[in-house]
């Protein structure tokens, strides 16, 4: 199948499912998070507190299921690992109704915790079905778009939060039920995803969460890409957390931005990731392409350090980080892709739960890390961005070193005239 083959039935569904969920994920999440940044009776320390604890709680569900996520994405099918996911979405979504409602910041807190167990099981099966549905020469675009979508859905979602959390103030419990509505459109959407058989009917599950890891782990070292892509993925969600944690208290002790104001900043971000994924779908051609992992962990790397310049103004840091963005959609699209090509068909549901997990344990570390860098190591929010530069371009360093070849590999087969060469034997 080549690029200009259309869609496969049902393709646009699962995009649409995706952007739902992204929305809501990020609506609720702001909706709890910008009142407390906003809050005169807290104190920094406080508001820093809670933003990471509101981060962290979305995270630990992952660590705790994602080898069940994936465990179901491998023994039924992930069509309907998916459909069941969005019916549990729109129940949480009106006990977060209920939390806003009472305005009770605890129960806010479980509901996104709750969201956080929906994105575990969700995942796996969302991102393992990708390569049942699309050849290989489609992935890349598939996964740029898939991307793009998400990040739209993350802008759009920023924005409601702060705009509901501003307009909204003590009738929150419409904000909740308008999600609720809404993850009943993704519910109904979910309907009409490709129907695809279980990979691995008879699988069992395993509840011992660690030693299920590592088997997962060690099938996953066996093949070194494979690997590699796993850790990439980990240090990217690490940076994108830390990064927009981070954004968020930068914005409103340094530029001092209302909740609606912080959220174009956040929209940028988004949009540069968004814009990058698309870009890399269409620079890879039809193969995975690893040649621009580098250079989009160089644009992360030098759009950090722009943004923790003393005193730069506004205009000079919205466009660093649209820059930082562009960068991460360049990096991340070719290493989603090799997890989801490389394991074979009984595994690929497994494998996307071990790297689900690991990559919410960059995500929780993040958390972690901001408020030992803000609190403890009393680093400047600037110099924060500094540190996420340093580990972007450490990643960019490390895949230059171990395939040397990638650059000079991808730029000749954009020369003219050059013709399409076929997959590298380890892609």
């Amino acid at each position: 199948m080549n690029q200009q083959t259309p869609w496969p039935r049902g393709f646009w569904n699962l995009m649409f499912t995706q952007f739902q969920g992204a929305f809501s994920d990020n609506a609720l999440r702001w909706l709890v998070i910008f009142p407390v940044l906003a809050s005169a009776t807290l104190s920094d320390a406080e508001k820093d507190g809670f933003a990471s604890h509101a981060s962290l709680l979305f995270a630990v569900p992952f660590l705790i299921f994602s080898t069940i996520g994936g465990w179901m994405a491998d023994r039924y099918s992930k069509r309907s690992v998916m459909i069941g996911v969005k019916a549990a979405e729109v129940a949480i979504m009106l006990f977060a109704a209920l939390a806003l409602g009472l305005e009770n910041r605890p129960l806010q807190l479980a509901a996104i915790c709750l969201m956080g167990v929906h994105s575990t099981v969700f995942a796996p099966a969302k991102y393992g079905i990708m390569p049942e549905v699309l050849p290989v020469s489609k992935l890349s675009s598939g996964n740029g778009l898939l991307e793009l979508l998400t990040f739209i859905g993350i802008i759009l979602g920023t924005f409601a939060g702060g705009w509901l959390a501003e307009s909204l103030i003590h009738r929150e419990h419409w904000s909740g039920l308008l999600l609720a509505a809404l993850a009943a459109a993704g519910l109904i959407a979910s309907l009409g995803i490709a129907r695809v058989p279980a990979a691995d009917p008879a699988r069992k599950p395993n509840f011992n969460i660690p030693a299920e890891i590592l088997s997962h782990l060690r099938i996953m070292k066996q093949d070194r890409d494979l690997w590699r892509a796993n850790w990439g993925n980990t240090a990217f969600f690490f940076v994108a957390t830390l990064v927009q944690i981070n954004l968020a208290l930068y914005a409103q002790k340094v530029f001092h931005l209302k909740p609606t104001e912080q959220a174009w900043l956040q929209a940028a971000l988004s949009l540069g990731i968004g814009a990058g994924s698309m870009a890399a779908g269409r620079l890879s051609r039809g193969r995975i392409e690893y040649g621009l992992i580098p250079p989009g962990a160089g644009l992360m790397a030098m759009a950090a350090l722009a943004m923790g310049w003393p005193e730069i103004p506004k205009p000079a840091f919205t466009a660093a980080l649209f820059l930082l963005g562009l960068g991460g959609g360049l990096f991340i699209v070719p290493v989603v892709s090799v997890l989801q090509h490389r394991p074979s068909p009984q595994t690929k549901g497994a494998v996307q739960g071990a790297a689900s997990w690991l990559s919410w344990v960059g995500i929780a570390a993040a958390a972690v890390t901001q408020g030992l860098l803000s609190g403890q190591a009393q680093l400047g929010y600037g110099r924060i961005f500094w540190v996420c530069g340093a580990i972007a371009a450490l990643a960019g360093v490390f895949v230059t070193w171990s395939r040397p070849q990638a650059i000079a590999g991808m730029i000749g087969r954009w020369l003219p005239g050059a013709t399409q060469a076929p997959e590298d034997p380890e892609t």
